[in-house]
């Protein structure tokens, strides 16, 4: 019955729900480990505050990124296909993990992002059809 309204939904909107969810987790965990970070450096008062909410965006946005690209990739994958199958995670994932990993410029980098993404994203899409 999921897979019935999936269909009904259009992709941006699955995005942007995606975005927001995931987003907001990668804000969270920027808030538990930005205070931590700033301590190790030895940071106080406005420096640390400064360091934190910077942590808070950064940790934010490469989250919500990465959940938009993947949600929207796997969305248009599977439209496409007319199947929803690990495959259309395996590929969303490549993508994503891509996206992300290629602002290092390093294609040793970019691989194995693609590579680790795209093995979470095929077991995830696995998992769900057991």
């Amino acid at each position: 019955m999921e897979e019935d309204i999936e269909a009904d939904i259009p992709c941006s909107s699955l995005a942007v729900d995606t975005i927001i969810r995931v987003g907001t987790a990668g804000a969270i965990w920027g808030l538990c480990c930005g205070p931590y970070d700033a301590a190790k450096q030895g940071l106080t008062a406005g420096s640390r505050a400064s360091f934190v909410v910077k942590s808070v965006g950064k940790f934010g946005f490469q989250c919500g990124f990465l959940g938009g690209v993947f949600s929207f990739t796997r969305c248009g994958i599977q439209r496409l296909r007319g199947k929803s199958d690990w495959v259309n995670g395996s590929i969303a994932g490549a993508i994503a993990g891509a996206a992300i990993a290629s602002r290092t410029r390093n294609w040793k980098d970019v691989v194995s992002m693609a590579a680790l993404i795209s093995t979470v994203g095929a077991t995830a899409d696995f998992s769900r059809q057991i």
